[in-house]
């Protein structure tokens, strides 16, 4: 079972849930951007919510399937097509052989997720199947995807990957139903996003606190998977002082001596230096990783009481659309 790859994109890479537990040899955890359309569209496919999907990046990736295949695509919409046709998102699709699924370019979102029953058959790398692109490890070789690559795909086995299989088989037609992303996702091109007090907070001007929360902020085209860097009104601290460097994760917002914040995001390094002024909250993270460069952000402060209730809400809407997804593998 196999996809061959007839262009690359801009950039497409295998990834899971990332690689824990090994921050402290300085390798960083990696993972999807876009965590919860990568979970989802695992949980359509029949998947293991963890397993290895393609993450596809604004435009260009072109697949050749060479076998029947089981999938779904999730996350921004990249205007998806099966030989031409637009393909259907957020849904368990067939792909007969020899079609070739084609993503153009960004109409909201800029990442989207396609998810293979069987998962990607690629090998794990300190327990991850996440492509680290600086450490050239994980994925395929450790790379992007290019043109001529043949990725390696693992054979549907779950009931509910059958199931789908069966039900599309049968009536050769479209599944009707999708998710209701829109209760997790909406892709605007100016967010609200929430934010915690970073560990610096107070070391910087009272003015520079208020401005952080009552200015927008603009996602630089000099963004990447590492970082989104912002461009708005300079913040400033209370005075220089030295900082050792110390643990960073994913939505940490650091301010470097230029003044403008910098948002770390999924292959961040495993440690900085700059003062931190915030954090943002987990539950956030995926519809932070959809903006494109030139969206603008207004943050939010939330408790971490606030922050913990907004992560249990997403994780039980997730629950609920697993649990509808087997049901309705069983109609």
């Amino acid at each position: 079972m196999s996809v061959r790859i007839l262009h690359g994109g801009l950039l497409t890479t295998v990834q899971d849930l990332g690689r824990f537990g090994a921050q402290k040899y300085g390798v960083i955890v990696s993972g999807s951007m876009d965590r919860t359309s990568m979970r989802l569209a695992n949980l359509l496919v029949g998947n293991e919510e963890q397993e290895g999907v393609l993450e596809i990046t604004m435009f260009g990736t072109k697949l050749l399937f060479e076998q029947d295949q089981l999938v779904a695509i999730t996350g921004g919409d990249l205007q998806p097509t099966i030989d031409g046709q637009k393909a259907p998102m957020w849904r368990p699709i067939l792909i007969r052989e020899g079609s070739v699924l084609q993503f153009k370019s960004a109409v909201n979102g800029c990442r989207a997720y396609v998810a293979f029953a069987g998962g990607i058959d690629v090998p794990l790398v300190m327990e991850s199947k996440s492509t680290y692109l600086r450490a050239g490890i994980g994925g395929l070789s450790g790379r992007a995807l290019q043109k001529g690559d043949c990725l390696p795909l693992g054979k549907a086995a779950s009931d509910i990957s059958l199931a789908f299989i069966r039900q599309l088989e049968q009536t050769d037609q479209l599944i009707t139903w999708s998710l209701d992303y829109t209760q997790l996702h909406l892709f605007e091109k100016t967010e609200a996003i929430r934010v915690m007090h970073g560990s610096e907070f107070n070391r910087f001007k009272p003015e520079s606190q208020h401005t952080f929360f009552s200015t927008p902020y603009k996602i630089t085209t000099q963004s990447d998977r590492m970082g989104y860097r912002l461009e708005g009104e300079p913040l400033y601290l209370l005075e220089k002082f030295d900082l050792l460097s110390e643990g960073v994760t994913y939505g940490t917002i650091q301010v470097p001596s230029s003044g403008q914040p910098i948002i770390l995001m999924a292959d961040r390094q495993t440690t900085g230096g700059y003062p931190k002024i915030g954090q943002v909250i987990s539950a956030d993270l995926p519809r932070l990783s959809q903006m494109q460069p030139n969206a603008e952000i207004h943050f939010t402060e939330v408790t971490l009481e606030q922050a913990e209730a907004a992560l249990f809400a997403i994780e039980k809407i997730i629950a609920d659309i697993a649990l509808s997804i087997r049901l309705k593998a069983q109609i």
